[in-house]
């Protein structure tokens, strides 16, 4: 199977859109326990007889991380921290998705 042919990528305003035409309560959803949640799906009729196969199921674990120092200025520091919590994760992918935009293809 080719990398990549069963990704499908959406922007956070279709994520909205997607999660408002699919009328799940999320709130509800986690309001609940897990025998409650059990319950609710087992009534399900597009749930029912439904199994996982797990036979096939592998663990994947992201290569660790490495703790660099890095100066920065600080006008870039400040762009980040302004758009909230999360700001190093924001600065990881964006420096990711630079690398991913400019590897040459092997």
């Amino acid at each position: 199977m080719r990398k990549g042919t069963h990704i499908k990528s959406y922007t956070a305003a279709e994520l909205k859109a997607k999660r408002k035409r699919s009328g799940a309560d999320l709130k509800k959803v986690d309001a609940m326990t897990d025998a409650q949640l059990e319950r609710v799906l087992a009534e399900d009729k597009d749930e029912q007889g439904m199994q996982p196969d797990w036979t096939r199921a592998k663990l994947v674990l992201s290569e660790p991380k490495l703790s660099v120092h890095l100066r920065l200025e600080q006008e870039i520091i400040d762009f980040f921290r302004e758009r909230g919590k999360g700001h190093i994760s924001r600065m990881q992918a964006v420096l990711k998705a630079y690398v991913t935009a400019h590897r040459t293809p092997k």
